[in-house]
């Protein structure tokens, strides 16, 4: 995945320069983004301060790992089931 540019902390100050009445082509243009990624930083971080930012990135790291850690323990499950199969 690729890293972003920005930490979750600019990103909220981005948003928040927009909520402070600037237009969101001046705040693009200002720092080198395109309206989609704007609008989708906004659904992503609106309302959010920086600690909720940091939570919701721990929660995602935290998510990523217990996939990883199902996926294998279902293909290990599929596994052995393959091989108590053939064996009776």
């Amino acid at each position: 995945m690729k890293k972003s540019r920005f930490s979750e902390e600019q990103i909220l100050g981005i948003l928040k320069e927009q909520q402070a009445g600037l237009p969101v082509t001046e705040i693009c243009r200002r720092h080198g983004i395109s309206d989609a990624t704007f609008y989708t930083w906004r659904s992503r971080y609106g309302g959010m301060e920086v600690s909720d930012a940091r939570r919701l990135k721990a929660l995602d790291e935290e998510n990523r790992k217990l996939k990883k850690l199902l996926a294998e323990a279902m293909l290990d499950v599929a596994t052995l089931r393959e091989a108590l199969g053939k064996n009776f």
